[in-house]
């Protein structure tokens, strides 16, 4: 297992899902975790709360700081990197951007063509505590990791930045942070500091599953969009501790700059750094033949592990399965 005894990491956005998962895998590499949100304790009204996750990240191990922040609101997120700056003396080697806002507006408008969903509500909704506040905590976060020439900042996305899954504004957002994550890259090498955008399969978060329900989202839906919750399998989901324990691989990596600017897929990692998820077991990533024939063929799903575990060139992926829009 990775450590990360004595590290620094800030993750955004940690009340539960993949936030709390990504906390809790830094948790049992040993790193001390900033974990904010809008929640501080939970309520019948809350879905998760920064008390949980903390409970979580220190049971695993770690040592985690609950710190109350609105994603929304510049001065609070300038007030978390001015407290680690004096907590720290100035330490900070790894920020997870994950906070989003947008879950609620994608059921709102799921089905519905972009034109008819009002824009402050869709676009907004996606795109401010998501792609906005990705590039200020990251703005905040460089400050810190330049002088001290070192540092990852990794930006999580998701396969809708490469095809149509939720929306207009949700895969644009996407394509966003991917692009986010490449360009910061390119002027953050020369200090030593790693951008990367991180790429989790189906992950079974709480939200998600919810969606999955509601939204009847089945197995016609394109990669990544989720499976239907009522599947006693859930064919190849992941849970949110894979992605955490793939990052905190990540963060031990001495070569890992050479990865800088680089999309990175979770389940690809998981299998290189030898990261299993939470039950052990190692879901194939959404561009792997283990994935997709299952996938196309359910009757293939009890023999999944029989299928090679080879990924698909990504000509391929754009020329049909993904739709990218060709010139």
């Amino acid at each position: 297992m990775a450590r990360l005894d004595g590290q620094v990491a800030v993750v955004t956005g940690a009340t539960r899902g993949l936030g709390k998962g990504i906390a809790t895998g830094l948790g049992e590499a040993g790193a001390v975790v900033y974990i904010t949100g809008r929640t501080l304790t939970a309520s019948t009204d809350s879905m998760g709360s920064l008390e949980e996750t903390a409970a979580a990240v220190d049971q695993a191990g770690g040592t985690a700081i609950p710190v109350q922040v609105d994603h929304s609101d510049d001065d609070q997120v300038k007030a978390l990197f001015d407290r680690i700056r004096t907590d720290q003396n100035g330490r900070l080697d790894l920020l997870v951007n994950n906070a989003y806002a947008g879950v609620s507006a994608l059921k709102a408008a799921y089905g519905k063509p972009f034109w008819e969903a009002d824009p402050a509500e869709f676009w907004d909704a996606c795109n401010a505590v998501g792609l906005r506040s990705h590039y200020l905590a990251s703005v905040h976060a460089a400050r810190l990791m330049v002088p001290q020439r070192r540092g990852l900042i990794c930006t999580l996305s998701s396969w809708g930045g490469l095809s149509y899954i939720f929306g207009v504004p949700y895969g644009v957002g996407k394509a966003a942070c991917d692009r986010l994550a490449a360009d910061m890259a390119v002027e953050l090498k020369p200090h030593q500091v790693t951008s990367l955008s991180i790429w989790p399969g189906i992950v079974g978060t709480e939200l998600m599953t919810q969606f999955a329900a509601e939204m009847g989202l089945g197995n016609s839906q394109p990669a990544g969009a989720g499976e239907d919750s009522s599947a006693p399998d859930h064919y190849n989901w992941e849970t949110p501790l894979l992605t955490g324990r793939v990052i905190a691989a990540l963060a031990s990596d001495r070569n890992l700059l050479r990865r800088t600017g680089q999309v990175q897929i979770v389940a690809e990692l998981a299998r290189e750094y030898g990261a299993v998820d939470a039950e052990g077991n190692r879901p194939a990533s959404l561009r792997s033949l283990r994935f997709v024939l299952p996938y196309a063929v359910p009757g293939l799903r009890p023999y999944a592990e029989l299928v090679p575990d080879l990924e698909l060139p990504w000509p391929f992926l754009l020329l049909g399965p993904l739709g990218s829009p060709k010139a």
